[in-house]
């Protein structure tokens, strides 16, 4: 298939040269130059606008930041739905708000566009190795036109439910995520402040009934991992900025439906410190500085 790929991070940039690899022509675009540049050292193909990259596309994929980039993208007279030739596949994988990726997938809908949201979980290696879980919101049929490309950028693919669904599967995986990372480093932090080793420590509990995600694939202790974010001074993964923006969007739904998040409320102050004591930009992993003995 001919595909545009909108938003080339650290997650968008591996997913779009996967589908290159399997043998799609990609299009992609990113209003940063120097991702531009990156990705096109590894091959893909770079349009000079958003524009641009969507000429004569059957897919458009894009993966942004936050709901206000989602919906400057796609909506209203200049956005990207308007462009778009009737029975293009539309497909959103951002994490952002449940509304928005409606707002969104009202507007594809009204003008023939087959539209998903479809978050995903995994981090940057899941991203570089194809194995990323998709939680996907919208109409079966769309899903079924999309799942031979979500199935060359993941290895799990969850039909959540309507439009919008994806997007709170999510956001509840997110904040448990975040919940996880916090009382993984505070474990971590209080043991090697009596003097354990935290190798030998992470391995106790990895494989005891305190095991977890984090312990498993993203020890957030330097010199535990050698493949985790800490053991490159927290960079790259998944910023900061970006769980606290999903723990924003976690307390914002609970708010809505009236649903109690203690922790989730408790965790999003925990990443609203560190991201004010200037670490927005590391990973979030990095949390535990703020819960290590100083």
């Amino acid at each position: 298939m001919n595909i545009a790929f909108i938003g080339l991070g650290n997650m968008g940039g591996p997913m779009a040269l996967n589908l290159q690899k399997a043998g799609h022509k990609v299009q992609a675009f990113d209003l940063s130059q120097a991702a531009c540049a990156k990705w096109a050292e590894q091959g893909l193909a770079i349009a000079a606008s958003a524009a641009d990259a969507v000429l004569g596309a059957e897919a458009v994929i894009s993966m942004l930041p936050a709901s206000q980039h989602v919906e400057s993208l796609y909506l209203g007279d200049t956005g990207l739905l308007a462009q778009l030739a009737s029975g293009t596949l539309v497909i959103d994988c951002s994490t952002i708000a449940a509304a928005s990726a409606q707002k969104v997938a009202r507007a594809a809908t009204a003008r023939g566009l087959p539209c998903l949201d479809a978050p995903v979980s995994g981090g940057t290696g899941g991203a570089i190795a194809g194995t990323l879980t998709f939680m996907v919101g919208g109409e079966d049929a769309a899903l079924a036109l999309a799942r031979p490309l979500l199935e060359k950028m993941g290895a799990n693919i969850f039909h959540a439910g309507a439009a919008g669904a994806g997007q709170t599967a999510k956001i509840c995986n997110n904040m448990l995520l975040g919940i996880l990372m916090i009382g993984t480093s505070e474990a971590l932090a209080l043991g090697v402040a009596n003097g354990l080793d935290p190798k030998v420590l992470s391995e106790i509990m990895r494989r005891s009934s305190g095991g977890n995600w984090a312990l498993e694939k993203y020890n957030p202790m330097p010199g535990v991992m050698d493949t985790a974010p800490a053991a490159k001074g927290y960079a790259g993964g998944f910023g900061t900025d970006l769980m606290l923006k999903d723990l924003g969007l976690a307390q914002e739904n609970a708010a809505a439906v009236k649903a109690s998040t203690p922790l989730g409320g408790l965790a999003r102050s925990l990443y609203a410190a560190h991201s004010l004591g200037g670490q927005g930009a590391l990973d979030f992993s990095s949390v535990i500085q703020i819960l290590q003995k100083r």
